[in-house]
């Protein structure tokens, strides 16, 4: 969790610096195309402090309020990235609507393209890292902060390549026609965040690959009892919620049920990290026939 924290603090830093390098590039060439990245890269600086904080609280252990955690204020923080993205866009949009009217020639094209050359340069380290951690954390806040930074990444090399067709060709337009595109791809990826983020908040159930994964486990070490049903579960952050019944005979003593359930406890927090599990016990006379995952 630690690591996790210091990358969302780290985030801070990174953001601030490339926005203050994208933004030299913009007041070095008055490009629109360049003022849309470094309008992205305020966004940046916005979703990096609030992926910090949301890190921070969502490490707070469970208290009498709040007895499952605070996961999922992740989830939340995700969702303001996404709104800012939106915001980002819009304004982007209104920069290439007026640009495209009246045309401003471009100035220095090659030190700005170099400045923001560098500053994309960063990002991508940045964002390599924000990816492998937040996999390896499952951290929503961390993979939202990455996703973003992956858009940021992608714009800034067609602005790169943009501005230097508009330097090259002298067809000034073309300067407020990419920044249009790079609105539109950022407002795109800005609602792929907030509906993934969405998704969590609402308690969605894990992907099917999980699931098969959630469903050998317990059928692989449920031996003694003779089914196990209504398996539920739901991600919360860094965690998920794993909830079934497990239906034994009913002359099964307590402290052998207790063995078979922790051992299927003990099987899924192996194979699905951050796992919890709640399994509810039930006499034979509670088995379904169809729906239930077997018991080998």
């Amino acid at each position: 969790m630690k690591q996790v924290i210091r990358l969302a603090l780290g985030g801070i830093a990174v953001g601030v610096l490339v926005l203050a390098l994208k933004y030299t590039a913009y007041r070095v060439t008055g490009s629109v195309a360049l003022y849309s990245d470094a309008a992205e890269s305020i966004v940046n600086v916005a979703t990096a402090v609030a992926a910090f904080f949301a890190v921070r609280l969502s490490a707070v252990p469970p208290d009498a309020n709040h007895p499952y955690g605070h996961h999922k204020v992740e989830y939340l923080s995700a969702v303001m990235e996404g709104v800012l993205i939106v915001v980002a866009a819009l304004a982007i949009l209104r920069k290439a609507y007026l640009g495209y009217f009246e045309p401003q020639p471009i100035g220095a094209p090659a030190l700005g393209l170099a400045i923001n050359g560098a500053a994309t340069l960063i990002n991508v380290a940045w964002c390599v890292l924000l990816f492998r951690v937040g996999r390896k954390r499952r951290s929503p806040a961390l993979l939202a902060d990455a996703h973003h930074l992956f858009t940021d990444v992608i714009t800034s090399l067609g602005v790169l390549v943009g501005v230097a067709l508009v330097a090259f060709t002298g067809w000034l337009v073309l300067d407020s026609i990419i920044a249009g595109l790079v609105a539109l791809h950022i407002l795109w990826w800005g609602w792929v965040l907030m509906r993934q983020s969405i998704g969590g908040l609402m308690d969605e159930a894990v992907s099917n690959d999980m699931l098969e994964t959630i469903r050998q486990a317990i059928s692989k070490e449920a031996e003694g009892a003779l089914e196990a049903h209504d398996l539920r579960t739901r991600h919360a952050g860094r965690t998920t919620f794993i909830e079934f019944h497990l239906v034994v005979p009913g002359t099964m003593s307590v402290d052998v049920s207790h063995a078979i359930c922790d051992r299927i406890e003990a099987a899924l927090k192996d194979d699905v990290e951050g796992a919890v599990v709640t399994i509810h016990v039930e006499p034979e006379n509670k088995a379904k026939l169809h729906g239930g995952v077997p018991v080998v």
